[in-house]
């Protein structure tokens, strides 16, 4: 099992969701995020003064996957979210160690779905 986590574009979401629904990955969850990478932000003037903006907005995408789910999930956001330029994210994957469904008590690789 792997949790994988994503750092994309808000207004690539829905294209990258439309991708993983087409890879059959329904479960995810969604966050709103602000950070700052390679694109160092930008410089605005609001009321005559030079603000610098350095942390942008960015949507955090978590989903836990059996391990057969991991490369197309990982396609799957690759293709909705690129755009090719500085600022189109990064995917982390981690190993997770366990799972549960509260609902039933289900755990491990059967918990995910």
């Amino acid at each position: 099992m792997k949790l994988i986590i994503a750092y994309i574009q808000p207004h690539k979401l829905n294209e990258v969701k439309q991708e993983l629904y087409k890879a059959e990955v329904y479960k995810m969850s969604v966050t709103n995020a602000m950070g700052c990478g390679q694109q160092k932000g930008y410089h605005e003037s609001y009321r005559g003064v030079d603000i610098e903006v350095n942390l942008l907005k960015k949507v955090r995408i978590e989903i836990a996957v059996n391990d057969n789910f991991v490369k197309p999930t990982v396609e799957a956001i690759i293709k909705g979210a690129r755009t090719g330029e500085i600022g189109d994210g990064k995917i982390f994957i981690l190993p997770l160690e366990e799972c549960i469904r509260i609902r039933t008590g289900e755990t491990g690789s059967s918990a995910i779905g």
